[in-house]
């Protein structure tokens, strides 16, 4: 009879944290919070473009985590990613965990023209090939970008974040609303967090980047109404929705996004726009311009992604982080 064969529990006793250069200050901030330093990697371009990664430490048996959000530039920024896991893979990490505040390419899901490809499982496809053995996403534009993956798949939202800042914010008569019907099901889990009613935007777009808003499904009349999506990116449809739901007689609005993109006129479009408040997350950095926005708040989901990492490391559950 054949000896049984010997299995070996991989031991992730040492946790290293890298970052390329998408979002320093965050992945410090991250770095605080779990009482490390970041880990000290080289990611710089030669002059004709091309990108050069070294790592600069041991990470031979090491459980390590690589935060690189693709925002603009956003190929540049998914190169530098996939080169720093393949580094570490030839390096002898025992695990590298993708952490993706923002996935770009996101908004690509699905064949809806003809002839066209699907981005976001391309970009899936071309981490899992680097050598990534799980992903760490936050606020996915689809969550059925998770089975685009073979390998595990930890996704977290910043509504806890975004909740304890809007509990406080003083505003009664407080109405959730979603710009769209595909994130119906995002403001509804924040209107019963908030014990708020919910309306809806129904819009049409005709090309990408453009929004012609219909009309609204729901009472706003005399409420504060609070706007809540997932990526603000050149703010039309936020604009066009503020001026709807003040058109029907709304008191003030505000919105709530995770990932502030904010390409072209955005900054300059909330600014003149009638919107009373926008509440950001950090997992993009801001724009100078936005920085000195009066009406952007950021607020850090830093404390999230090191409370996750941490689980992650250690083998246990990350569902405390969804409440």
């Amino acid at each position: 009879m054949a000896a049984p064969k010997l299995v070996r529990r991989m031991s992730f006793d040492k946790l290293q944290v890298f970052s390329g250069n998408a979002n320093l200050d965050l992945a410090c901030a991250i770095c605080r919070h779990l009482g490390q330093p970041l880990g000290e990697a080289e990611v710089k371009a030669f002059s004709d473009g091309e990108i050069h990664v070294q790592i600069k430490e041991n990470v031979r048996g090491a459980d390590v985590f690589v935060v690189q959000p693709t925002c603009t530039p956003v190929d540049r920024h998914l190169m530098e990613l996939l080169l720093m896991i393949d580094a570490l893979k030839r390096a002898s990490a025992d695990r590298i965990t993708a952490v993706l505040p923002y996935y770009g390419y996101a908004r690509q899901d699905r064949k809806d023209k003809p002839r066209v490809p699907i981005s976001a499982k391309l970009v899936a496809s071309l981490l899992e090939t680097a050598g990534a053995n799980r992903i760490l996403a936050l606020d996915l534009h689809a969550a059925p970008i998770q089975g685009f993956f073979d390998i595990p798949v930890d996704h977290l939202f910043a509504t806890p974040v975004m909740i304890d800042y809007w509990q406080n914010a003083g505003l009664d008569n407080l109405t959730v609303v979603s710009p769209d019907a595909g994130g119906v099901e995002r403001a509804r889990s924040f209107a019963k967090r908030l014990n708020a009613p919910l309306a809806i935007i129904d819009k049409r777009r005709e090309v990408a980047n453009v929004a012609e808003i219909m009309h609204i499904i729901g009472d706003v009349y005399g409420r504060n109404c609070l706007i809540i999506d997932d990526i603000i990116d050149t703010a039309g449809t936020l604009v066009k929705a503020t001026e709807a739901l003040l058109t029907h007689g709304a008191k003030s609005v505000s919105a709530c996004a995770t990932h502030a993109v904010l390409s072209g006129p955005a900054v300059a479009r909330i600014d003149h726009s009638g919107l009373r408040e926008v509440v950001l997350s950090d997992s993009i950095p801001l724009r100078d311009d936005a920085k000195a926005s009066p009406k952007i708040r950021t607020l850090s989901v830093a404390s999230l992604l090191a409370r996750a990492i941490e689980s992650i490391h250690e083998e246990t559950s990350v569902s405390t982080l969804f409440v």
